[in-house]
């Protein structure tokens, strides 16, 4: 079992930024593929960015792309989400997730592992 745990969600204004973070703890993460997720209401959940634990290889949605960067820290096995420039498009519950797997994966049915969420919300 891995347990998530995210924080750092909030309001913001338009162009801001925030960073999320996700603790994760139960297993070795080194086989794992760390992905972040967001729900925005009546929304089907999306894909935001996927990090691969064992070399850093990252993956991201086009809408997020260059203004989004997800990094991971293995000596506090945390899962970083820096959101800058963010857009009211943005507001959304953003949620961490985690599978055993060598592939940076982007669809939400393939992770075993999610968080509880973190709520988003950026003003205009």
């Amino acid at each position: 079992q891995v347990q998530l745990i995210e924080s750092g969600g909030g309001l913001v204004q338009a162009g801001g930024s925030l960073r999320l973070s996700c603790a994760a703890s139960g297993r070795t993460l080194s086989s794992y593929v760390m992905g972040w997720f967001r729900q925005a209401p009546g929304k089907e959940r999306e894909f935001a960015a996927a990090i691969r634990w064992s070399d850093g290889s990252t993956s991201y949605a086009d809408s997020v792309k260059g203004r989004f960067t997800i990094t991971r820290d293995n000596a506090k096995n945390t899962v970083d989400l820096q959101m800058n420039s963010l857009r009211p498009e943005d507001t959304a519950v953003y949620y961490c997730a985690a599978k055993s797997s060598p592939l940076v994966l982007r669809r939400p049915s393939w992770y075993d592992y999610w968080g509880q969420g973190t709520q988003v919300t950026v003003s205009s």
